[in-house]
């Protein structure tokens, strides 16, 4: 447990499924005496608003960036909580004490807001861009610029791929992403005009044979690296600006995160989606959506939104379990770690947050809400494994959980909005 000082200043309000959600205010969040408290711990260390956060490292280490012009590296242990660790030092690289929440060394050569940061498989590889038109790649170990690649635009996004060999990033320069080897740093191509309005988000999906992108324009594109041409085109994927995409470990699910306030999780290796239209997850947010995480085994969906909250998702059944909210300003990312023990969320309040959910399924809203929608743990008959069914009166029972669902032929028992295909 933490000090119970610090208990006391971490509480959390938690809003089940057909529960409202009062506004949070900018300078004090509402309380309500009958609400449960989860853990969390405050980490603080960036000056301005933080744009990107990862756990990594086996969730021993979480790497975040901000509009400070600068990327840290938080270093922290588990048993069964965090506990304070003696300060660690990889070159110039910033490594910070969790448990305390402030900086022991800083890694800074951006000279404007960093946009978003990726640690590379093996760890030893930091990559991160910068509305100072700059691609960076640092050495984990040294604490140095490995390579720097200029931009003639800000650079809104960058990926490092699964296998590590590639950077892909995405520029607000004739909406534009360019892929560079990773160690090299040559050019492997550039694709102008990929978009017709800036790019929020590109991402490698887990298989490294294509660049997913999203955009203000609403479209969702997948560019393929073998063949060198954008493979799927989504004009229409949400009704507003697409603010993230992520897929799940196999790849097969793309998730995407819009200013229309929903996600919408889509089956990319099928195809499935073109004629049957993608699941919808809405009324989790009460404004725009800005980032999106699966789990490693795709059970959930962390979101953030401008509303200052992060929303848990079940995605079997495509519904809210559980809202976060303790942040004073806009969450701008989420991650959540592999063990589901811990959800990160970075904010506008230049604060990362950690959560425990490790007992969130005995939080008395989520047991409350499975109950009225009459939701039973099932064992898929496809690919047997676990997932949550919700019954729906005297229609047939789903026998197979979403993903098995998704790509199956016959979808008529699936419970999902209209399905209005996307223009292709």
């Amino acid at each position: 447990m933490w000090p119970l000082h610090t208990q006391l200043c971490c509480f959390i309000v938690l809003y089940g499924v057909g529960m409202a959600a009062p506004r949070v205010s900018r300078r004090f969040p509402k309380v309500c005496s009958a609400c449960l408290q989860i853990q969390f711990k405050i980490l603080r260390g960036h000056s301005d608003t933080v744009s990107s956060c990862h756990f990594c490292c086996e969730d021993s280490k979480i790497l975040s960036c901000s509009y400070d012009r600068t990327v840290k590296l938080w270093v922290c242990s588990e048993h069964n909580n965090i506990k304070k660790q003696a300060n660690i030092c990889y070159g110039n690289a910033l490594i910070c004490d969790v448990a305390k929440g402030f900086p022991v060394q800083i890694l800074e050569e951006h000279t404007a807001p960093v946009s978003e940061c990726n640690l590379s498989p093996d760890g030893r590889r930091v990559v991160t861009s910068s509305y100072d038109n700059t691609v960076k790649t640092w050495d984990m170990e040294t604490g140095k610029v490995l390579w720097t690649i200029e931009h003639e635009g800000i650079v809104t996004s960058c990926n490092i791929s699964r296998d590590g060999k590639y950077v892909v990033s995405g520029s607000d320069k004739d909406n534009a992403i360019s892929v560079f080897d990773a160690v090299s740093a040559t050019e492997v191509a550039c694709v102008q005009g990929h978009h017709r309005s800036a790019i929020t988000r590109c991402c490698f999906d887990p298989g490294n044979q294509r660049v997913t992108s999203v955009s203000y324009d609403k479209a969702i594109k997948l560019w393929d690296m073998v063949a060198r041409s954008t493979s799927i085109t989504i004009k229409e994927g949400h009704s507003n600006a697409i603010s993230d995409c992520c897929f799940t470990s196999d790849g097969r699910y793309l998730c995407t995160a819009s200013w229309d306030k929903s996600l919408k999780i889509w089956d990319i290796k099928t195809g499935e989606f073109q004629s049957r239209g993608p699941v919808t997850l809405s009324q989790g947010h009460e404004g725009s959506v800005s980032s999106c995480c699966f789990s490693q085994d795709a059970s959930l969906v962390v979101s953030g939104g401008y509303d200052n909250a992060i929303a848990i998702w079940e995605t079997d059944a495509a519904y809210k379990k559980l809202s976060l909210k303790g942040h004073w300003d806009w969450v701008t990312d989420v991650a959540i770690s592999e063990s589901k023990k811990w959800i990160l969320s970075a904010s506008k309040d230049s604060t990362l947050r950690l959560w425990n959910i490790e007992k969130m399924e005995h939080i008395p809203s989520v047991i409350e809400s499975r109950k009225e929608k009459g939701s039973r743990i099932a064992q898929c008959e496809e690919c047997e494994r676990p997932f949550l069914s919700l019954q729906h009166g005297d229609s047939e029972v789903i026998s197979k959980c979403v993903f098995c669902r998704l790509s199956s032929p016959a979808r008529s028992i699936l419970p999902l909005p209209p399905s209005i295909p996307p223009d292709l």
